[in-house]
C-alpha cells in the first residue's frame, strides 16, 4: 500500500465517522496523538499494521457464523469460510501447529475454549458413558447434572499471580478459580526463578488434571520440555499460555525446550502483544483436541468475529514474512538494553534482568508503590502498568512493580541505545517521585509528589527521543 492510500484511507473513514458522531472521531484522533508522543512500555500492547486494522472496518463485522468452516448455522458464510480458512491456515504454518482455532475473541476466551476442551476430552463421567459420545453438544440436561458434579472435582495447577502468572491461571476471584480445585506454584524466593524440582513436587502431591505453563509477568524463558515430562508424569494435560510471547515463539527466537508448541497438549495466545495482530485470541492443540477446540462455539463463545478474523489472516501472513523474526530478535534485545540500563542506574529488578520482551522493576527500592509509579510515570508521557511482585506486599491493587515492555516501541524502530535513554527518563522520574500521605498522616498507597516542571520536562524529552522514529508516518489525518 501507498503513502498516499494509507493516509487517504483513514482520513476517509473518520470523515464518514465525523458526518455521524463527530465526538468519536474526535476521540479517534487524539488516540493516535497521544500513541504517537508516549513512550509506549506497555507490555501487552504494540501497534498493528494499516492493513491489519483497515481488514477490522469492513462488511464482514454484519455477518454472524457460528460453526466452524463449512458448518455453519448460518447460511451465507462463504466469504467468512475464506478469511477463517486463511487464518488458521497461517496460524498452523506459522508456529508448526496441528490444528488451529482463530475464533476466540481475546486470550481469556481462548482459555476458556481450552479449559473446556480438556474438560469434556478427559473426564471419564457416568454421563459421557451413558451418553455414549465424547461431545459435549450431544449431552442431555440429566447428563449435564452428573457432569456438573464431575468437573467440580477437577484441579488446576499454574502459575500464582504475584509470580508473573495470570488470572485465568486459577486466581481465586477468576471463573478458572472457580470452575477448578486449584493450586499455584510459584518462583524461587531468593533468584524470582521457576523451580522446577518444587513444581514437579507439587503435582506429584496435587495431581491436576491440567498443568499450566505460560506467564503474563515473569521476564524469563520457559524449559516447556520439562513442564510437559512432569504433566506426563502424572497423567496431565499440558497447557501453555503463550499469549505475551507469542510473537518470539513465531519469530523463531524461542525454539527447542523453550517453544512451547511442540511440547504442550494445547496452546492458548493472544494475537496482539508481541504478534502485533488485532485483538483477539487463538487456541492451537494437537489433533486429538481438536473436534473439541472447534465447539469453542457454541460450548463458550458467542457468535464469530468475522471482521476480526480477517485481521488476523493479515497479522498472521505479515508474520510469516522472513522480517518479523528479525523484528522479535530486536524486541529481545531492546528489552535487555533497557533492564541494563536500568540496573547500571540501581533499579531493582525482579530476577535480575530479562530473557524475553518484558522487564519487572521493583520500585520499593524508589520507596513507591506500583500505583504511585505508574502515575508519576503516565505525568511523564511514559505509558507502563503497575504488577505485583512475587510475594508482594502491597497486593494486586497497588503493587510493588512496574512492568514494562518493548514491542511497541520496537514496532516505531527504537535500538538499544535508545532504551538506555528511555531507561535514564524512567529512572529520573522514580527518584524525583516521593510518597504522600493520607489525611490523618498515615503513609498513603496512591498518593506521591511529583514536581510538575520536572514531569513536563521529561514528557518534552520522551517525546524528542520518539521523534526521529514516526508512529504510521503514511497516515496524515490533517
Amino acid at each position: 500500500m501507498s503513502r498516499n492510500a494509507e493516509s487517504t484511507a483513514f482520513r476517509s473513514a473518520l470523515e464518514v465517522i465525523r458526518a455521524v458522531e463527530p465526538r468519536v472521531a474526535d476521540a479517534i484522533g487524539a488516540e493516535l496523538t497521544d500513541q504517537r508522543e508516549s513512550l509506549k512500555l506497555i507490555a501487552s500492547e504494540n501497534y498493528a499494521s494499516p492493513a491489519t486494522l483497515l481488514a477490522m472496518g469492513n462488511w464482514f463485522s454484519d455477518k454472524y457464523a457460528e460453526g466452524t468452516v463449512g458448518r455453519r448455522f448460518y447460511a451465507g458464510c462463504q466469504n467468512v469460510d475464506t478469511v477463517e480458512a486463511l487464518a488458521a491456515e497461517h496460524a498452523r504454518e506459522l508456529f508448526g501447529a496441528a490444528h488451529a482455532y482463530v475464533q476466540p475473541h481475546s486470550g481469556i476466551d481462548a482459555n476458556l475454549v481450552a479449559f473446556w476442551a480438556v474438560l469434556a476430552d478427559r473426564v471419564e463421567s457416568p454421563a459421557l458413558k451413558k451418553a455414549q459420545v465424547r461431545q459435549v453438544n450431544d449431552l442431555t440436561e440429566a447428563d449435564w447434572f452428573a457432569l456438573r458434579r464431575e468437573l467440580g472435582n477437577q484441579r488446576m495447577l499454574g502459575m500464582s499471580l504475584d509470580a508473573g502468572g495470570h488470572l485465568t491461571h486459577g486466581f481465586r476471584p477468576n471463573i478458572s478459580g472457580k470452575m477448578f480445585d486449584q493450586r499455584s506454584y510459584g518462583t524461587d524466593p531468593e533468584t524470582g526463578l521457576i523451580d522446577y524440582d518444587r513444581v514437579a513436587e507439587a503435582a506429584r502431591e496435587f495431581k491436576p488434571l491440567i498443568l499450566v505453563g505460560g506467564y503474563s509477568a515473569y521476564p524469563r524463558k520457559v524449559n516447556f520440555r520439562i513442564l510437559r515430562e512432569i504433566a506426563d508424569s502424572v497423567g496431565a494435560t499440558f497447557m501453555v499460555d503463550m499469549a505475551h510471547f507469542a510473537g518470539l515463539v513465531a519469530g523463531k527466537v524461542f525454539t527447542g525446550d523453550f517453544d512451547p508448541v511442540p511440547h504442550a497438549h494445547i496452546v492458548t495466545t493472544t494475537t496482539h502483544k508481541s504478534l502485533r495482530g488485532p485483538r483477539g485470541g487463538m487456541v492451537l492443540c494437537q489433533p486429538e483436541l481438536a473436534d473439541q477446540v472447534d465447539r469453542g462455539c457454541p460450548m463458550v463463545l458467542g457468535g464469530p468475529l468475522p471482521h476480526v478474523m480477517a485481521a488476523k489472516a493479515v497479522a498472521l501472513a505479515e508474520a510469516r514474512r522472513p522480517d518479523f523474526a528479525d523484528y522479535a530478535q530486536r524486541i529481545v534485545d531492546n528489552s535487555q538494553a533497557l533492564a541494563e540500563g536500568l540496573l547500571s542506574r540501581g533499579a531493582k529488578l525482579v530476577t535480575g534482568g530479562t530473557d524475553n520482551h518484558l522487564v519487572l522493576i521493583d520500585v520499593s527500592g524508589y520507596g513507591l508503590t506500583g500505583r504511585q509509579a505508574e502515575q508519576a510515570l503516565l505525568d511523564s508521557g511514559i505509558v507502563t502498568n503497575r504488577n505485583s511482585v512475587p510475594q508482594d506486599p502491597n497486593g494486586a491493587w497497588y503493587t510493588s512493580g512496574i512492568r514494562i515492555g518493548t514491542p511497541a516501541l520496537t514496532t516505531r524502530g527504537l535500538g538499544t541505545a535508545e532504551m538506555d535513554q528511555t531507561a535514564e527518563l524512567i529512572h529520573t522520574v522514580l527518584t524525583q517521585t516521593t510518597a504522600g500521605a493520607n489525611a490523618d498522616g498515615t503513609p498513603s498507597k496512591a498518593k506521591y509528589t511529583l514536581d510538575p516542571a520536572l514531569a513536563d520536562k521529561v514528557a518534552r524529552q520522551a517525546t524528542d527521543l520518539l521523534t526521529p522514529f514516526p508512529l504510521y508516518p503514511a497516515i496524515d489525518l490533517a
